[in-house]
């Protein structure tokens, strides 16, 4: 297994999650990656929160772990939901921090 593979098949996912209509999407990949020393490489895109009620509510969060002949290589996978009325691709309350602007109304006197 090259490094070259595994940087390949995670930029693929990555393509895979962001056109399906992802926020943000963070794959981290640990171990064995090419050597026999074990290291490990992030791909990041789009947007990402990290702390905060919202983290639990808008990231959807997998681990798993490869077993192969030279060792063990992790998988952490961190998709960020979009806001969703319906609440079927996403939840269905936006995010505290979104402002929505309005048009000032016209004051007739």
């Amino acid at each position: 297994m090259g490094g070259l593979a595994v940087r390949r098949a995670c930029y693929g996912v990555l393509r895979f999650v962001m056109d399906n209509q992802a926020k943000g999407c963070e794959i981290i990949v640990s171990g064995k990656l090419r050597a026999q020393r074990a290291k490990a490489m992030k791909f990041k895109d789009g947007y990402m929160i990290k702390s905060g009620h919202p983290c639990t509510t808008f990231v959807d969060k997998a681990v798993r772990h490869v077993y192969l002949r030279q060792g063990v290589l992790g998988l952490k996978i961190s998709i960020m939901l979009p806001f969703d009325p319906e609440g079927k691709l996403g939840p269905s309350k936006p995010q505290p921090d979104h402002v929505t602007i309005l048009n000032p109304k016209d004051d007739n006197y």
